[in-house]
């Protein structure tokens, strides 16, 4: 029997995620004062609350590669908030623990964060797709964690406009098809998902929709508009990595 993540065999994780780290860290050195506080497409957030969301969440990466779940935890408490878990409120308190810091340092304490997680998610996971790391899942293989920071790495980067080459399009869009795919089916999803030209055609019960892959892939993130032409069944049972 095949397994979820059999749709990600023919991908390596680790220089996407390097890929879509660089487009992130060139966009954001080349914003100017106002530039910052332009909406994004993460409702409530600007540009800049989304750089201070990817700053904060890089103390949950540390913690899941020093095995240290329980020391994140308690500094959560001692924030106000659940632990691991409490995933909206831990997002909108790294938003909120960095509105009044200059972007440029937030810029920096994500950069060398962040530089730190992708070094040591290569090399424990390059070598082997054996290779574990602490989630507040359990232990997880590591090529897998990567593809979901990929996947997140990217949705953001869309979320604050940074730009995607013509050329390098069509082959992003693939491969994030793949991880929602995988996402899904590792969820264990109800929706149906067929690709057909141009796109997949998702189903759910006796609902039926064909979406192009770009708006397949923004399903899955829950980033669709709101006025876009999906039954909300369907919309809701396709949210996966978001």
């Amino acid at each position: 029997m095949s397994q979820p993540s059999d749709e990600l065999a023919d991908l390596e994780p680790f220089g996407i995620f390097d890929i879509e780290a660089e487009r992130l860290a060139r966009f954001f050195a080349g914003l100017d004062g106002g530039s910052w506080h332009r909406p994004s497409r993460c409702a409530g957030w600007l540009v800049k609350d989304v750089l201070g969301h990817l700053a904060g969440e890089e103390l949950y990466n540390h913690a899941c590669l020093e095995d240290d779940l329980a020391g994140f935890a308690s500094r959560m408490a001692a924030a106000g908030l659940s632990g691991p878990g409490d995933y909206n409120a831990y997002n909108e308190w790294c938003v909120r623990e960095r509105r009044d810091t200059p972007a440029a340092l937030i810029l920096d304490e994500w950069l060398a964060a962040n530089a730190e997680t992708r070094r040591r998610m290569r090399e424990l996971g390059a070598g082997s797709r054996d290779s574990t790391l602490t989630t507040s899942i359990g232990p997880y293989p590591v090529w897998l964690q990567a593809f979901h920071y990929c996947s997140e790495f990217a949705t953001h980067a869309d979320d604050v406009g940074a730009p995607v080459a013509a050329e390098e399009a069509p082959g992003r869009a693939a491969w994030r098809a793949q991880v929602a795919r995988f996402a899904l089916r590792e969820r264990r999803s109800p929706v149906g998902v067929q690709a057909v030209d141009g796109g997949f055609m998702v189903g759910l019960a006796e609902l039926r929709a064909e979406l192009s892959a770009a708006d397949f892939v923004d399903a899955t993130v829950d980033r669709l508009p709101p006025d876009f032409a999906l039954d909300p069944k369907l919309r809701a049972a396709l949210v996966c990595l978001a």
